[in-house]
């Protein structure tokens, strides 16, 4: 039994089970009743998802990073590191990864987000902190 951190959209892995959208909103243009059959997610959770500030320090990142200024894009990324961790250390987003770290043992399910390179990605993160917690997380 394992959790897949996946992009939210792509393909389904088999036996990947229920698919967890950890993204403070949902996708544009896509009707709710398709989130499921489009891969989306079945059930939407932005608890686990970036604070909308914090999320902004990200995406500055990026743009950063797209203009190569690499060295300013990587402080950015840290700091949105730290202060996502952060807020994942309070409750009830701590008891949430206990959690889903227990259940990746008992069944197969997926998390995501819509980013396409998860190494700056938030679910980077969520993948480390499950890890840390004992979690049965797909390579």
């Amino acid at each position: 039994m394992t959790i897949r951190i996946v992009q939210l959209g792509s393909p389904r892995a088999q036996s990947e089970g229920l698919r967890i959208g950890t993204v403070r909103r949902p996708p544009r243009g896509v009707p709710k009743a398709e989130f499921a059959s489009r891969n989306y997610y079945d059930v939407w959770y932005p608890e686990l998802s970036p604070e909308p500030e914090t999320m902004q320090v990200a995406l500055e990142s990026h743009r950063l990073a797209d203009h190569g200024d690499a060295t300013q894009a990587d402080k950015l990324w840290k700091s949105f590191d730290k202060t996502f961790r952060k807020q994942l250390a309070e409750a009830p987003a701590a008891r949430t990864l206990d959690l889903l770290a227990a259940l990746s043992h008992q069944t197969n399910f997926a998390i995501g987000c819509y980013c396409d390179n998860e190494a700056r990605c938030h679910r980077s993160i969520l993948r480390s902190l499950l890890q840390d917690r004992g979690a049965a997380v797909a390579p």
